[in-house]
């Protein structure tokens, strides 16, 4: 039903949001430069103490996220990091 039969014409949505191309690559640019202005060995140090923390089942892992954070640490890195750990969540199909 709807497919064949009983089909509405209605117009096509309005507002939808168009995201334009070069946003990528002027992110990807900006990341290029981000990793080249920052203190690599700082960022590498923070995200690798983060990633030993999580692997601790009591450690509270928000201040050594900020301290990442700080260190320009990028949202991948930090995320990886946690990966690392944890792992991916897979959903379970029930039938």
């Amino acid at each position: 039903v709807g497919m064949n039969q009983f089909q509405i014409k209605e117009p096509p949505p309005q507002g939808l949001l168009r995201v334009d191309e070069n946003v990528e690559r002027v992110q990807s640019e900006q990341l290029k430069k981000l990793r080249t202005e920052r203190d690599n060995a700082a960022a590498t140090r923070t995200v690798d103490a983060l990633r030993k923390a999580a692997a601790k089942p009591d450690e509270n892992l928000l201040p050594l996220i900020l301290d990442a954070v700080k260190a320009y640490a990028t949202l991948g890195e930090i995320s990886d990091a946690m990966r690392d750990v944890f792992g991916e969540h897979q959903e379970t199909v029930k039938l």
